[in-house]
């Protein structure tokens, strides 16, 4: 079984109105106004999700891999646009331990990581579309002002 976010009426009308935008910026060109975000966990013990593994052996098809349950990791985020890579940005706390992105760490980061770097590279925000995944701490209303506030109607989320 496959869980999925249920789409109701107004998304299809959003993802639509998304597609019309992207595809007249693609016949204008402007898709180099386009800032892809995302961020991911790496843990330091080498685990990966396993979602993502098949195991296929010759022998013991029931041998089990063994692993903390809390491992030890970093949450990095970075971005991706025409104009070069934006990032990496490490969720920390002051004693340098990863934290959880919550809406308070990703509102952090967008207003003392993200805003200096696009003003330091002369990234005009205002112009700029901001891609980023729905998550709840994205999407939060705090971290969605401050988004609206450096993109104005130019977040796609």
């Amino acid at each position: 079984m496959i869980m999925v976010h249920r789409i109701n009426d107004q998304d299809t009308v959003n993802q639509k109105t998304v597609c019309e935008v992207l595809l007249n910026a693609l016949v204008n060109d402007d898709l180099n106004h386009i800032l892809m975000t995302d961020e991911v966990n790496f843990h330091l013990c080498g685990n990966v999700n396993s979602q993502n593994c098949s195991y296929w052996t010759t022998v013991n098809p029931r041998d089990t891999h063994q692993k903390p349950l809390h491992s030890e990791k970093v949450i990095v985020w970075c971005s991706v646009a025409s104009f070069g890579v934006t990032g990496p940005y490490f969720f920390e706390d002051e004693a340098g331990r990863a934290v959880t992105v919550n809406s308070a760490h990703y509102t952090e980061m967008l207003c003392t990581f993200l805003e200096p770097v696009s003003q330091r590279l002369g990234v005009e925000t205002q112009t700029l579309w901001f891609q980023q995944d729905g998550t709840t701490s994205r999407t939060a209303r705090t971290a969605m002002q401050v988004l609206y506030e450096m993109f104005p109607a130019h977040v796609i989320s």
